[in-house]
């Protein structure tokens, strides 16, 4: 099998490969130079060398008429619709020999770069994060999208770092500055679809998608295809092995109809890194497909966790909320005692979803209380500190950052951040428009914008003022959350991290409206238990006594007898010390 693009044969020359079944012929035209005609082979491919070097630019000419940028470009410089340029990472002299860290160890924040101020942007955040005790960033992904802000899963062009984040040279200082800190690095990666400008493939590849099967954003990937599956794993290959990213977070995998795609990827990645590496990868699925998590998959996002956490916070019910309006708080005890709350019940929509989990380990589930998601596809983006009592979310946060599930943070959560996330794409035309009309339709069923005059005041996600406004820095914070936030990690860090290897649930039971107690069996014996209260009225029961607590969020000091309102109360038995 080919690999696709060009790649170096030595400082003179490339190889140039394109998948293009549906061409007659194919050139490469390497700027200043004769173009060069790349000869047919077997199964739709056209390959060739040409003379050039690292810095040089290039285009694939189709039929002698279509002018395309190389769809495995690994880099665009002047955008989606520019030439392609010849990239040589090796050369590349890497300062922080790094393994990584196991995946029990992982706390993730996830970012948007291009808010942060580029990859050199997010390298000044680094040194903070990690003395909070964050031990990995995850960004959004990065591939190329057209024009110069996008929440990155428009990308047209998947193995090129964005041109206006910084050059793939920067991106490998910022991988590498994070080892230095001692900081995980993963990368978001769409392989569900591509964006809506700047994608050729259907042109001459048209193979590479299946009309028969239809997604969210059009015709399905065809993944039975044996060159549009290398195509993907070569790129995974590439992040994980060229600029040493730790790891990758496969965005909304039920739009691929092919799981067995997914084992493959996983597989060959464990095959391709080195001994002793530790590399993680982490699913989106709204199918719960509790399988994958035991075929090379580390975790999945537990998209049950927030959903039943943020009915408990907010009172909300709409959209997908809807599904955890019935009794909510014993969903998140399901949650928390078996993993996913859907393991093959029907929906809101009567399907069933979901695969039994309850003998999977916590930290095969990622829990989060907001992510890039859950506030931007809000219609004001509005974070959590905006939408319940604080000390609702400090119970919450409690849980969040010491069950031994995998905490989640999003970029602004440790300081308190009420500064919006939104929506945001630089589109131009015709599709600008249809972009910005497309949104406002999202919430016409939503009680708040079912008059259409509220709904002009959507933020058009192409304003240059909507991206602005998304940078989590400023003075909107709640006071004491950056302290709050250490506090809990350095628990985290100190006292649970040791512990969280082969840990397993022991189960929750509701104790109230809102309230709960669950447990786990962590891996020297030992037990923790969380007593949660989201509610505003105290809660009858017997706590742990106070020389076994890890965190009381509770300001005030209440008896052994009573779970106060809006309160996590988190304490680590002993064998001898167990409940009963």
């Amino acid at each position: 099998m080919h690999r696709h693009g060009a790649h170096s044969m030595d400082a003179t020359s490339a190889r140039f490969a394109l998948w293009a079944p549906d061409a007659r012929n194919v050139s490469v035209e390497i700027q200043g130079q004769p173009a060069v005609t790349l000869l047919p082979e077997h199964d739709g491919w056209f390959a060739g060398i040409a003379p050039c070097t690292p810095g040089d630019r290039y285009f694939f000419k189709i039929d002698d008429e279509l002018k395309v940028a190389d769809p495995a470009s690994r880099y665009q410089p002047e955008g989606v619709h520019g030439p392609s340029e010849i990239v040589e990472l090796s050369h590349y002299s890497w300062e922080h020999p790094w393994q990584g860290r196991p995946w029990h160890e992982a706390v993730i924040q996830e970012l948007h770069v291009g808010v942060l101020g580029g990859y050199k942007g997010v390298a000044q955040q680094l040194p903070r994060l990690a003395e909070l005790g964050i031990t990995a960033i995850e960004l959004m992904p990065v591939n190329q999208f057209p024009g110069e802000r996008n929440w990155g899963y428009d990308g047209a062009l998947p193995f090129a770092p964005q041109h206006t984040y910084g050059s793939p040279a920067d991106l490998c200082h910022l991988v590498d500055q994070a080892h230095s800190h001692g900081l995980m690095v993963m990368l978001d990666v769409v392989y569900n679809h591509f964006g809506p400008d700047g994608n050729f493939l259907p042109q001459y590849a048209s193979t590479f998608f299946r009309e028969d099967r239809q997604t969210p954003w059009g015709a399905a990937i065809d993944f039975r295809r044996p060159e549009v599956r290398e195509f993907f794993i070569q790129n995974a290959l590439m992040w994980l092995c060229d600029y040493r990213i730790d790891g990758l977070r496969l965005d909304a995998v039920h739009a691929i109809n092919q799981p067995d795609f997914l084992v493959e990827l996983a597989a060959r990645v464990r095959e391709a890194v080195e001994p002793g590496r530790q590399v993680w990868l982490v699913l989106e699925n709204e199918h719960n497909q509790a399988a994958l998590l035991e075929q090379g998959f580390d975790a999945q996002w537990n998209d049950d966790g927030h959903n039943a956490l943020h009915v408990l916070l907010t009172d909300e019910t709409e959209g997908y909320y809807e599904d955890y309006k019935d009794q909510p708080i014993a969903k998140l005890a399901r949650c928390l005692g078996e993993g996913f709350v859907f393991q093959g019940q029907p929906n809101r929509k009567g399907e069933p979803r979901g695969e039994p989990s309850g003998h999977l380990p916590p930290s095969a589930f990622v829990l989060f209380l907001q992510n890039h998601d859950q506030i931007g596809n809000r219609a004001l983006g509005e974070r959590l500190t905006r939408l319940c009592p604080p000390q609702a979310l400090r119970a919450a946060t409690g849980l969040l950052l010491l069950s031994p599930m995998i905490p989640l943070l999003f970029m602004g959560d440790e300081e308190g951040s009420c500064r919006p996330f939104l929506f945001f794409t630089d589109f131009h035309d015709e599709l600008a428009d249809a972009v910005r009309e497309g949104r406002r339709a999202e919430f016409e069923h939503f009680a708040a914008f079912a008059d259409p005059e509220k709904r002009e005041h959507i933020p058009d996600p192409n304003a240059l003022d909507t991206f602005t406004a998304s940078h989590p820095a400023g003075k909107q914070v709640l006071a004491g959350w950056h302290g709050l936030y250490h506090q809990l990690l350095h628990i985290r860090q100190r006292t649970l991290m040791p512990r969280l290897v082969g840990s397993r649930a022991l189960g929750a039971e509701v104790i109230g409206e809102k309230a709960l107690t669950a447990r786990w069996r962590l891996g020297d014996g030992s037990e923790l238990r969380i007593d949660l209260n989201l509610g505003p009225a105290a809660q009858p029961i017997t706590l742990p006594g106070a020389d076994s607590r890890l965190f009381d969020s509770s300001d005030n000091a209440h008896p052994d007898s009573t779970l106060a309102a809006y309160s996590c109360v988190v304490s680590l038995l002993s064998p001898r010390q167990e409940t009963p």
